[in-house]
Order: structure tokens, then C-alpha cells, then sequence
């Protein structure tokens, strides 16, 4: 590409290799100045290795880094950051307690006359430098612990600038962000490009690469297996390259034909949130075997805070939550976790660190996390590791977890195949009622078509399931019924047929039609 403008990054040949796995198989890539290279490829590809290695969490065993030409000797994230890379990681890496200020300064202080003390007014002034220059708006003084998770992402932008990065790798970016969030991420990104800043976005949303991007490289198994033009290239192209088959990217799904009994009952539910203000106010809601509810909303409308009351997980205000099993109720309103698993009901959370899984645990204990204590897991007081192994190896093959062994611990797996460890370890078991909150966050397209045929399968097989997402895609393509939540309420429920993005677009901003009219509701 002749008329192409010069490389600010290449890799050449690395190569990085673990026990028992080859994470990078002699891999090159080029990203232009001022242009946005995505990165794609299945969970366990090689992407978030690739990007340590550039950001020198990792060291290479073969090849080299080039910056501006010259090669970079980059055994650590300082040497990265003095050559000009910054890196913005899926799991952000902020101190919630600090001030936005405070956070952005770590292991970069300013200090004031003879070192003696911190200079924060020089540095909260950069950042509002920064801020202002890139469209960044972030409150330097606010505590990290009190900001939406877009503005979170915002302070980790700001802070590869304040070390005064041109090279910025993103990965994930939109994985936890909302899609007027994302939006936002992406005139951000614009920005950037204009003052010369070169990007490194990984995704698994084909949609936002093809939209954002200026050339894609596709990683698969650890090697370079294509390159595309995202000008010519469609989401199935690319799902294609990145699997090695193609891929269906709209799970097929009849109509569900009889809606069976009542399995979930929840009645006048009043949940706070961790601030102790209300983040579920007075809902109620049902659902039967034989159907998908998608509850769809903004992030932050009190989707997380129904999860974990029902779950268990959050304590109840008022309200009651009730299981139904062969219309015999049972109220489970205060009850434990461990109680809640037990009436057959399976969760797969929001949040898969905090309360999906034990990072320190090797994948065959995560497996059985809500079955170690019973049969055939355990014989009376002992383990049965046996039976362990046994049930992990099959799982692992099943759900395709990309894992050199059951005994690695789960925390050293990518985000995706941890998912996958969860997904597999719910979806085994005997249930009544799935609770699938952002199910597929973090997959790829291989993965989510499977997870999205499994969830439809369970469905015909009678199974309740309440899956809440922020992903339009995933709300329309897998639900019978659609309620919209907005201020902790649901403020309508519509049947699939009916529903449009636009109707359901309206009631996500707390706007709804009745009587041909548009009326915004204040909860």
C-alpha cells in the first residue's frame, strides 16, 4: 500500500509461548499514524496475549516490536509508556476509593518544590487540559467509586494521555458499555485520531469494527490467519474468518407455541442499591416455562439490583419473589444462595469475577461451585475428584473452553473462556428457571451463537429463562416477550411481534406511546 501512511507500530515474528500452549505463533502486524487497526479473533485467539506482550506485561520469546521505525526494547509497562503506549485493559485498572485525580497520577506523580510533596493542582489541571482537548468530560475531584462505568473508561483514556501516549490499545472497550456510551466512546476516538493519536481496537461487536475501523487483521488458534478491508468486508466475512466456518448471526427460533405454568413470581419488589437508594421500585413481573422475558434498558435502570435479590444476592426491601416447581410455590423472597440454587435455579451474572467464579480455584472446582457437596461430587464428607475431573473434561469439550488443562486456574483464562466455564456449569445442570444477565459479554461470534442456541434450546425444553441484556441484537433475536425497565420499573412489556427498536428504543429512554401518543413517564 504505497500511498499508506507510515507504521507507528509493527510487530515482526512474536512469539510467545506458555506450558503447553502456543498463545502467539510468529505474529506480524502493522498499525498505521493516525488510523484504527481492529483485531479480532475467537476467546483464547492469542489477541489479549499480543497486546501484553506489546505493553511489556510480557516478554516475547521471538521477534520484535517496532516503534516509529526503531526497534523498542520493551520488557516492562514503563518501557511501553516511554515509548509512547498507552493501554486501556477490558478489567479497568483504577483504585475506586481515589479521586479521578489521584488515579490518573499513580506511578506518574508530580511533585512540588524539592519533591517534597505531591503537586495535585499541576496535575488536575492537565487533566482538565486533556479533558477539554480531547472531549473527555470527567470531574478530576470525583471519586472513582461514583462514576458510571463509560466515565470510568473516560479516567483510563485520560490516563494513557497524561502519560502522553500516541499509540492507545483498547481492549474490549465497548464490552461494558451502554450503546449511547459507545457512541460516545467512538467520537472520543475520532477525536484522538485528529490529534494523531494510532488505535489498537479489540472487539467481538463485528458491527462497531466495521464501523470504526480503518483495517482489520484477524487472528485465529495463535497465528495471522487474514486481513480485510472493513469498506468491503460484512459481519458474516469477517465471523467467517475469525471461526473458520460460517456463522449464523441471527439464531433461528420458532415461535413459541404454549406457554406453560408459572415459574417466576415476583410481586410489588422494592430492592436498594449500594448507596440506599432505591434501584427497584415496587416491580413486578412473571414468567412461565416455555418462554424467554428479555428485560432491556439502560445500564443502571436497576437491572443488576433485580438479578441479585432474586438471586439471593441482595437483601429485599419489600415485595415478594416466589419459584414455582409443578405449581407447588415457594417463596424465596429472603432466602440464601445456596437455597435459591437448590429450588433449580441457575444464574449466570452479570459480573463474572465477583460472583461467577474463584479465580484462584483450577476450572474443575469452578464447575461444581454449587455442587461440590453432593453427589456424585462428594461421598459423605470426602471429595470425589474423580468424578470431578470427569465432569470437567466433558464440560471443557462440550462448551469448547480453550484451556491447556482442567487444573489451570480459571483466573489465568481469557475473559471469554472464563464465560464459557460459567455458561457450561449453569446450563448442566437441572433447572427450572435460567437468569442469564449479559450471557454472551466478552464471546465471540462462534461462542455466541452456540451459547444463543443452547438458551433457545432450554426454552423448548420448558425451561423459564429472564435474560437481561443491554444488547438490543440479543433481546430481539432470542426473546417471546420484551419488558423495558427504566428507573427501576418496568415500564411495558411487549410480545416480540409487536415490538420495534424504535418502540423499544423509546421506552429505554423512559418514553411511552399510548393512544398514538408519545408521553414521557417520570416513574
Amino acid at each position: 500500500m504505497a500511498d499508506s501512511p507510515p507504521a507507528a507500530l509493527e510487530v515482526r515474528g512474536l512469539t510467545k509461548r506458555f506450558p503447553g500452549v502456543l498463545a502467539n505463533d510468529h505474529i506480524d502486524i502493522t498499525l498505521h499514524k493516525g488510523k484504527v487497526l481492529g483485531l479480532l479473533g475467537e476467546n483464547g485467539a492469542g489477541k489479549s496475549t499480543l497486546m501484553n506482550l506489546i505493553y511489556g506485561l510480557y516478554e516475547p520469546d521471538e521477534g520484535e516490536i517496532l516503534v516509529n521505525g526503531k526497534v523498542a526494547h520493551i520488557k516492562n509497562p514503563n518501557d511501553a509508556i516511554a515509548a509512547g503506549i498507552g493501554m486501556v485493559h477490558q478489567h479497568f485498572q483504577l483504585v475506586p476509593v481515589l479521586s479521578v485525580t489521584d488515579n490518573i497520577m499513580l506511578g506518574n506523580e508530580s511533585v512540588g518544590f524539592l519533591g517534597a510533596f505531591l503537586n495535585r493542582r499541576a496535575a488536575r489541571q492537565r487533566i482538565l487540559e486533556i479533558s477539554k482537548q480531547y472531549g473527555l468530560e470527567v470531574d478530576p475531584d470525583a471519586l472513582v467509586q461514583d462514576l458510571p462505568v463509560g466515565v470510568q473508561q473516560r479516567v483510563e483514556i485520560i490516563k494513557a494521555l497524561y502519560r502522553k501516549c500516541d499509540i492507545l490499545i483498547l481492549d474490549e472497550p465497548s464490552a461494558v458499555l451502554t450503546p449511547q456510551e459507545t457512541k460516545g466512546l467512538f467520537g472520543i476516538m475520532r477525536t484522538l485520531l485528529e490529534r494523531g493519536v494510532s488505535i489498537i481496537f479489540i472487539s467481538h461487536k463485528l458491527k462497531e469494527v466495521l464501523e470504526i475501523c480503518d483495517h482489520v487483521t484477524v487472528l485465529r488458534l495463535g497465528k495471522v490467519v487474514g486481513q480485510a478491508n472493513p469498506k468491503t468486508s460484512t459481519e458474516e466475512s469477517l465471523a467467517s474468518m475469525m471461526v473458520g466456518r460460517s456463522v449464523l448471526l441471527q439464531v433461528e427460533k420458532k415461535p413459541t407455541t404454549t406457554r406453560g405454568n408459572k415459574v417466576l413470581h415476583i410481586q410489588d419488589l422494592n430492592v436498594r442499591d449500594d448507596r440506599k437508594l432505591l434501584a427497584v421500585d415496587n416491580l413486578s413481573l412473571e414468567v412461565y416455562g416455555g418462554e424467554i422475558l428479555g428485560i432491556a434498558g439502560v445500564q443502571g435502570n436497576g437491572q443488576t439490583e433485580l438479578v441479585e435479590a432474586i438471586t439471593g444476592l441482595r437483601r429485599v426491601e419489600s415485595g415478594k419473589i416466589s419459584i414455582f416447581e409443578q405449581s407447588i410455590e415457594q417463596n424465596i423472597t429472603h432466602a440464601k444462595p445456596r437455597t435459591i440454587t437448590e429450588t433449580g435455579v441457575a444464574h449466570v451474572p452479570e459480573d463474572r469475577r465477583k460472583n461467577g467464579m474463584v479465580a484462584t480455584f483450577p476450572i474443575k472446582d469452578n464447575m461444581v461451585l454449587q455442587t461440590y457437596y453432593i453427589g456424585p461430587f462428594s461421598i459423605g464428607i470426602l471429595a470425589n475428584e474423580k468424578a470431578k475431573d470427569e465432569n470437567a473434561r466433558q464440560l471443557v469439550k462440550q462448551y469448547d473452553v480453550r484451556t491447556p488443562s482442567i487444573y489451570a486456574n480459571i483466573g489465568t483464562l481469557s475473559g471469554g473462556n472464563q464465560q464459557k466455564v460459567i455458561i457450561a456449569r449453569e446450563f448442566s445442570r437441572q433447572n427450572h428457571l435460567l437468569l442469564a444477565a449479559q450471557p454472551t459479554r466478552g464471546l465471540d461470534v462462534g461462542s455466541i451463537e452456540f451459547i444463543h442456541k443452547q438458551i433457545v434450546a432450554m426454552r423448548d425444553a420448558g425451561m423459564a429463562v429472564l435474560l437481561i441484556s443491554t444488547e438490543l441484537d440479543e433481546i430481539f433475536s432470542l426473546s417471546d416477550r420484551i419488558a423495558v425497565m427504566y428507573a427501576g420499573k418496568i415500564i411495558d412489556t411487549v410480545n416480540i411481534d409487536d415490538a420495534t427498536r424504535e418502540s423499544v428504543g423509546l421506552l429505554m429512554a423512559g418514553v411511552k406511546r399510548e393512544k398514538g401518543l408519545k408521553e414521557a413517564t417520570h416513574g
